[in-house]
């Protein structure tokens, strides 16, 4: 396997102003991120990832913490219970995003900010799959996509610009080109119309950023297919349309690594396992993308 030097953009000062919510102050310059490397010395970048008591935040925060001479690992949950499913350390911060001031202490002080919150569907009782239908779902009060996929990620990213946060990596989900997809069906919630919302408002944001809007989520071990990049849902129209959460969780890392996969947006998926060669270089892999959005 071949090692690849990383080329990491968190170069200069770290930016620790306090963190104001409602005050606007422009982003970070791009002359001021100049690429070094890990071993360039100077403190380490501090990453948060968001929504860290989710199925694959929970492997971003492992993975932080698992490289500690390359990050130093935050997470934010939205409950004590999911804190402590986490491990219960310090540096695990409980807030809701739908509330600025309650995320302030997770965010005051970071370099980066990685996006795994969602809105999520709960289905309706009494489902017999007996007896053939479809389920039907729906979001609790207070949880719906346009709180959460939308209200709560612009939340984020406004505390994000309000320090001069020098990346923001957002993953997101396929599909958001079509308003008829049936993830938009759940609970009449349109799911990828506020989630596209929101990462619109990232791109225009002028902070530097990433957004990965993943395929098919497996609970499959990562690091051993062939990861395929797109734009446009093109990917949709192909039989590789799934992705482990390991794999997307490995990519938000990498990201952070990379000059190549800043101020850009793609969709991501991977071959089968056995088919192609598992994905090593990164760098590589983010050149393949030229969309911004």
């Amino acid at each position: 396997m071949t090692t690849i030097a990383a080329r990491m953009p968190f170069a200069g000062p770290r930016l620790r102003p306090p963190c104001n919510l409602t005050a606007s102050r422009p982003g970070p310059r791009r002359a001021g991120l100049a690429v070094v490397s890990a071993a360039g010395g100077g403190p380490l970048p501090t990453v948060l990832v968001t929504g860290a008591g989710g199925r694959t935040g929970q492997i971003v925060y492992k993975k932080l913490k698992e490289r500690a001479d390359q990050f130093v690992g935050r997470g934010l949950v939205r409950t004590e219970e999911s804190k402590a499913k986490i491990g219960g350390a310090a540096d695990v911060f409980v807030g809701d995003i739908r509330d600025p001031a309650s995320i302030a202490p997770a965010i005051d002080g970071i370099d980066a900010l990685i996006i795994l919150t969602s809105a999520v569907p709960k289905m309706k009782p009494g489902f017999d799959p007996s007896k053939g239908g479809r389920p039907e779902f729906y979001f609790e009060d207070g949880s719906y996509p346009e709180q959460v996929d939308w209200i709560g990620q612009r939340n984020q990213i406004d505390a994000a610009k309000s320090i001069g946060v020098k990346q923001v990596v957002l993953v997101g989900s396929m599909g958001g080109t079509d308003v008829n997809h049936p993830l938009n069906k759940l609970g009449n919630a349109n799911i990828l119309v506020w989630k596209r919302k929101a990462e619109q408002y990232l791109a225009d944001s002028g902070l530097p950023y990433t957004i990965i809007r993943a395929g098919g989520l497996q609970d499959k071990d990562g690091g051993v297919r062939e990861l395929l990049v797109g734009k446009d849902d093109e990917i949709l129209k192909t039989e590789t349309k799934t992705i482990t959460r390991a794999d997307v969780a490995e990519v938000c890392l990498q990201a952070l690594l990379f000059e190549e996969a800043r101020f850009k947006a793609f969709d991501l998926a991977s071959k089968p396992e056995g088919e192609g060669v598992p994905t090593t270089d990164f760098r590589a892999l983010f050149s393949q993308v030229n969309s911004r959005f």
